[in-house]
């Protein structure tokens, strides 16, 4: 009597396949957060004496693919672009299309006047300017008793 060995993981494909299903590698080695970080556009934030001024980079974007709202303290940009070719030759026709989209949620200061966010996009930047309210802080008098 002869004992043959089967090895389970031959098979048609590769052992990367294998490996990829098996243990869950596209969730645990960061793919999916360097993919999500790869599709939101960069951001930067800074802060002045009398605003919050933001620049976002998205080239290839036209002032109409931007929607910006503020409600309940948060400030959402949203973009949306869509594009559509179209070329006819004597043998084929080829149509190519494509979709773009992102979302940003940032939560407003305390100090920001979202009523008066004012927003310009140039040169592939969207630029955002939020205006800072003074916060008076009344110092609260209260009298302690010595036991």
């Amino acid at each position: 009597m002869s004992l043959v060995k089967t090895n389970k993981s031959r098979n048609t494909f590769p052992s990367l396949f294998n490996s990829f299903f098996e243990n869950d590698a596209f969730l645990t080695n960061g793919w999916f957060e360097k993919e999500l970080n790869q599709s939101l556009p960069a951001l930067n934030i800074t802060e002045t004496t009398n605003e919050f001024a933001i620049e976002l980079a998205a080239p290839g974007y036209n002032k109409s693919d931007f929607k910006i709202t503020s409600e309940e303290g948060v400030l959402t940009i949203t973009a949306e672009k869509q594009e559509e070719t179209n070329n006819q030759n004597k043998r084929f026709t080829r149509k190519e299309f494509s979709y773009e989209s992102f979302t940003r949620s940032l939560q407003l200061p305390e100090n920001s006047i979202p009523d008066k966010i004012d927003a310009r996009y140039e040169n592939g930047l969207l630029k955002l300017s939020l205006p800072k309210k003074e916060i008076k802080v009344s110092p609260v008098k209260k009298e302690i008793k010595v036991a």
